[in-house]
């Protein structure tokens, strides 16, 4: 047997495969072969999508079921030993695994990234592949688990449900990074996992586990919404069944061993109110903070007294934006995360989706407006005479035909796109979300004709709009569709179908414009949805500039010629409640927003001032759209800089492309990696000519030719007359084909299933068109030769 022609697969089977077994790792238990760990990330076309490259690992070597140690990246023996390992430690470093190798059936290349080795890199035989129980040694020292007792806690297994559900990589990370700390004897843990992501899940494992364990025997799980609290008792935590109990009517029974419970539930402002004290400061061993930057962090804070009330607990923060002010410090209190995973991150793996946001900007906002000396509201209210701009919109100055542009770009989006798509307008508070609420109302008479719950404001204040929370977040409801809303769906909303988010809130808090953004970020493929769109009238999304929003600033974006350069206001960060004041001391046992009512800029006890006029002209001065690009920035500067940016990076010159292009069995394979690395195709189009195809795009744009349209390359093809030489049948194919693309593009000729579509099946069926050819090959033949007509 000749081992330089055996393919990677008979590598892997014949030797590499029998290398691990013999070793002691068992087939069915501890080897994973072809272990897809990302989904791709989304490439958005119109309203088109594909998935990105995974990153698959040849092999996955686990101690137990989601405890991996070691990654193995195969090669067939035509490469030297180590010719997988780069890839090998790229795919290491995001499973965190310190164990790897590579091999091309001849032996390993043997990596140990613990340090505890003589060397960090070393060739092994293939009798020589360590063990299970040497590598979990040489692991646990590595992280330090060295007593009898910590590895008892961290060999615990996961829950299964039977069903095959398994965490996904960077839920695994967290729970196992988190489940090691508490055997270490950490206190104090910090976990940061983006919106969308699964905290609750990870919360539940890793609370599994360890009660599981012994490690911790009670456990209570604190948040701050009702909905959280709720959601994940009837979920994730169902497994704990009668161990498991919800704290309500301020009632403590202390027979159970799971506690969930809002902090407002067992908090008060007197003494009696603090239930918790009914538990003795020693009853919980671990205590699991959901949306820790909420409240938790800040030292006068009603989290805190419980925190410090049961300070012999270990204490676990969950957060998606930890919260860091001069006033407010998760790290400061938890210590620097023991893992994060990133808004970015999600969206590269393909596991969160990717967005475009659309940026309006109104006149009055942007210019300012300044009232006639003398001049009242419609209630009659002498108005200060001050200049208005767009930090007093909705605050403090009301503009009712603000209001009612607002509404009518939102329903112009829908009907261009969705009128269903579920809908989230963020208002700066109620009586904003009510007045937006009317406004959408009056402009989709035929849609509220068909439910009145169309549109619906969800806010803290009213019963009948909270009822209807649930049925907007299950995606099997169609109504309502838009929720109109201020504070109450920032944060433990699982809208998994919102395709649309509406910022019309003045937003300077990162925490809370993260927050708001992750509404949007989940995917859903059972109901198309796979991206959405951020709709902002209040420069919110100037913070994706910001260097904690999960990478350096963007480019920010340079207003062309009449557009205005309005640089973001300077205000502190400060958080308001659905009035419009600034929240000291969530308070509000359901987990509303209840607050003192002390304006921004008013004296203790004073009611802040809005002015509400009818008659104040506004229009829209400018509006664009940008994309988040693959390095997790938003594209702020012009498309075709971007696109011929992009393309120069995978291709020098216009030599290097054309050559790769004329020698591409498949045109498609090209445009699919240029999309993988960020070309946005269809935007392009849109820009530059949709009579253009991808060719002609990419070099007139990043390389300056001159384009032909599609059209003019079948008509050129057609006078070239070469058909002749083929058989009647196949003459007629390839015409259709050429007429074909001049409507299409190349992508769908070289698709052989186009021959089952019209005008092919009046032909024939697919398999006579392609004997008509002489075969399959003699087809692909054809259509290549086609192509290098066409692109001739």
């Amino acid at each position: 047997m000749d081992k330089k022609k055996l393919s990677e697969r008979d590598i892997c089977s014949k030797f590499i495969t029998p290398a691990i077994t013999n070793a002691g790792w068992d087939l069915h238990t501890q080897i994973r072969e072809e272990v897809g760990f990302t989904k791709g990330r989304i490439i958005v076309r119109g309203k088109l999508h594909t998935r990105g490259k995974q990153k698959r690992a040849d092999y996955i070597l686990y101690y137990k079921s989601n405890i991996p140690l070691a990654v193995i990246e195969a090669k067939d023996n035509s490469f030297n030993i180590g010719a997988g390992m780069q890839q090998a430690l790229n795919y290491a470093e995001t499973l965190a695994v310190p164990f790897v190798f590579s091999s091309n059936g001849d032996g390993f290349l043997f990596h140990d990234a613990t340090g505890h080795a003589d060397k960090m890199e070393q060739e092994l035989t293939l009798d020589a592949f360590p063990s299970p129980a040497e590598l979990w040694q040489r692991y646990c020292q590595w992280k330090g688990i060295e007593t009898t007792e910590a590895r008892h806690t961290v060999e615990m297994p996961y829950y299964d449900d039977g069903t095959n559900r398994a965490p996904r990589y960077y839920q695994a990370n967290a729970i196992n990074n988190t489940v090691e700390a508490v055997a270490k004897g950490q206190k104090r843990i910090l976990l940061v996992m983006a919106t969308g992501t699964g905290k609750t899940y990870t919360a539940f494992q890793i609370i599994w586990r360890l009660w599981r364990s012994g490690t911790k025997k009670r456990i209570l799980f604190l948040a701050d919404r009702n909905i959280l609290v709720d959601q994940t008792k009837n979920n994730d935590f169902k497994p704990f069944g009668p161990a498991m109990t919800k704290i309500t009517n301020r009632t403590v029974d202390k027979s159970y061993e799971i506690y969930l419970s809002l902090y407002q539930a067992v908090t008060g402002s007197e003494e009696e109110q603090n239930i918790y004290k009914q538990f003795s400061p020693d009853f919980f061993d671990l205590i699991v903070i959901d949306e820790c930057h909420r409240g938790s962090a800040a030292e006068d804070s009603a989290w805190r007294e419980i925190l410090e009330y049961f300070s012999s607990a270990t204490h676990v923060g969950l957060t998606a934006t930890p919260k860091e002010t001069k006033d407010v410090s998760s790290i400061y209190y938890f210590g620097d995360p023991v893992y994060s995973y990133t808004l970015k991150q999600g969206i590269e793996d393909g596991f969160l989706a990717p967005y475009k946001v659309v940026r309006i900007d109104i006149d009055k906002d942007i210019q300012g407006w300044r009232p006639s000396k003398g001049q009242t509201d419609n209630t009659g209210q002498l108005i200060e005479d001050r200049v208005y701009n767009q930090i007093d919109m909705d605050r403090t100055l009301v503009l009712e035909k603000r209001t009612e542009l607002v509404a009518k770009k939102i329903t112009e989006f829908l009907v261009a796109t969705d009128p269903y798509a579920k809908t989230i307008v963020f208002c700066d508070d109620i009586d904003h979300a009510e007045r937006m609420r009317q406004a959408l109302v009056n402009l989709n008479p035929e849609r509220v004709k068909e439910s009145r719950k169309y549109v619906m404001r969800i806010t803290g204040d009213e019963q009948e709009g909270k009822a209807e929370l649930d049925n907007f977040i299950n995606p099997e409801e169609r109504y309502p569709v838009i929720a109109t809303t201020s504070k109450l769906m920032t944060t433990g909303v699982d809208a998994q179908t919102c395709k649309l988010v509406v910022l019309d809130q003045h937003i300077k808090s990162m925490t809370e414009f993260k927050q708001m953004i992750g509404r949007g970020t989940r995917i859903n493929e059972d109901y198309d949805k796979y991206w959405f769109t951020i709709m902002d009238f209040k420069k919110a999304t100037e913070l994706f500039a910001d260097k904690d929003f999960d990478g350096e600033p963007v480019m920010i974006y340079e207003p062309k010629e009449g557009e205005s350069p309005v640089p973001p206001d300077e205000v502190p960060e400060i958080t308001l409640d659905e009035n419009g004041n600034p929240i000291l001391l969530d308070s509000d046992v359901e987990g509303d927003f209840t607050s003192p009512d002390i304006g921004i800029d008013d004296e203790p006890g004073t009611k802040r001032i809005k002015y509400v006029l009818g008659d104040v002209t506004v229009y829209v001065v400018s509006e664009r759209v940008q994309y988040y690009g693959p390095e997790g920035k938003l594209i702020t500067e012009s498309l075709k800089d971007y696109t011929r940016q992009t393309v120069r990076k995978d291709y020098a010159s216009l030599d290097e492309f054309l050559r790769s292009w004329n020698t591409a069995d498949r045109k498609a394979a090209i445009l699919q990696t240029l999309e993988q690395h960020g070309l946005l195709l269809e935007p392009l189009a849109e820009e530059v000519g949709k009579d253009f195809d991808a060719f002609d795009l990419i070099c007139h744009v990043a390389f300056d030719q001159p384009p032909l349209t599609r059209r003019e390359r079948a008509e050129q093809v057609k006078k070239r007359n070469y058909f002749a030489k083929y058989g009647e049948q196949a003459r007629q194919v390839l015409e259709a084909l050429v007429e074909k693309y001049a409507d299409t593009d190349v992508e769908n000729i070289e698709d052989i299933k186009i021959l089952t579509l019209d005008p092919f099946k009046n032909m024939g069926s697919a398999a006579e068109l392609v004997s008509a050819f002489g075969g399959k090959q003699g087809y692909l033949a054809a259509l290549q030769e086609l192509e290098q007509n066409l692109y001739a």
